[in-house]
């Protein structure tokens, strides 16, 4: 298969766009929709500071080397949950992740939640109701804390997350099958700064996997192949095999999903429904001082608290 733009051979295909493009210019095309898909949900500006979410994987790191050669203010933040064992996973995703930085002139800030706060991730798991469970629950909510309290910190206009298409869609999957109201209206590209929450975005919404699997490969991006330990025979990952059989059959299904959805969520048919500013003025924790639903402690607090 040629390229749709040039006539060399193709590196990647993408029927759902009816295009074939080379290794010269896909790494283009994604950066061109990249900055297609800020400016169309207003994500940010040249001006701002951002902080981006870094993992070590070839999302994360692929939205940083596009962001940072379209001139972007952006630093990236490590958080290391100590989630290593056989594999040494959390040490080496941050080796990786630094790598990438120093070769660039990028800062990335290192949180070691283990140093911070005495306890690891699979520590803190072990220990609460459903420590004989994964501790992907704690994970989530440490990890959203501590991005939003860093980005408060540091004064950054927007926590920048690379969720990509497959991820966005077997969340959308799995929100809908259990009919979840209060994140069905959050999962728009864009969620806007409310009072003591930093804007949060993800510019690669709208791209597939393989998509920017194939982007950090092309553009000599190393990055670490292994996944979390914790995510083997998760409802995420069999979400994504159920949806891939979808798409087998019909190209471009996950695309047509989460665009519909997001129509969906612009007519008003799933509410945006967030506590006011002066509720959440009012109900601060009593240890750190971040916006809680409860009274007392925040959820954050209170986990490590125990």
């Amino acid at each position: 298969m040629k390229c749709t733009k040039c006539g060399q051979k193709a590196v990647m295909h993408m029927e759902h766009h009816n295009l074939a493009l080379c290794q010269d210019h896909f790494p283009d095309w994604m950066r061109t929709q990249t900055a297609h898909n800020i400016k169309k949900y207003s994500m940010f500006r040249h001006e701002e500071r951002l902080l981006l979410a870094v993992s070590g994987g070839k999302d994360s790191l692929a939205l940083w080397d596009i962001l940072w050669k379209l001139g972007y203010q952006v630093d990236g933040i490590y958080l290391d949950l100590g989630i290593n064992g056989e594999t040494n996973y959390s040490a080496i995703s941050g080796e990786t992740a630094q790598t990438f930085a120093n070769e660039r002139g990028l800062r990335l800030t290192t949180i070691n939640v283990k140093a911070r706060y005495g306890e690891s991730i699979p520590e803190l798991g072990s220990r609460t109701k459903r420590g004989h469970q994964k501790p992907c629950s704690q994970c989530g909510l440490v990890k959203r804390y501590l991005l939003n309290k860093e980005a408060l910190d540091g004064k950054y206009d927007a926590i920048l997350t690379a969720h990509n298409l497959d991820d966005e869609a077997a969340f959308l999957f799995s929100n809908l099958t259990h009919w979840n109201m209060q994140y069905l209206g959050r999962q728009y590209p864009l969620l806007p700064a409310t009072t003591g929450f930093v804007r949060k975005v993800k510019p690669f919404c709208m791209f597939y996997e393989r998509e920017t699997t194939a982007y950090a490969l092309l553009c000599g991006i190393q990055y670490i192949y292994t996944e979390c330990p914790y995510a083997k025979g998760s409802k995420q990952l069999r979400n994504k095999i159920y949806l891939n059989m979808l798409e087998d059959e019909q190209a471009g299904f996950k695309s047509q999903f989460y665009a519909g959805y997001l129509r969906a969520l612009d007519a008003g048919t799933f509410p945006r429904s967030q506590e006011s500013p002066e509720m959440l003025e009012q109900k601060r924790c009593t240890q750190c001082g971040q916006p809680t639903s409860s009274n007392g402690l925040c959820t954050f607090c209170r986990l490590f608290t125990r």
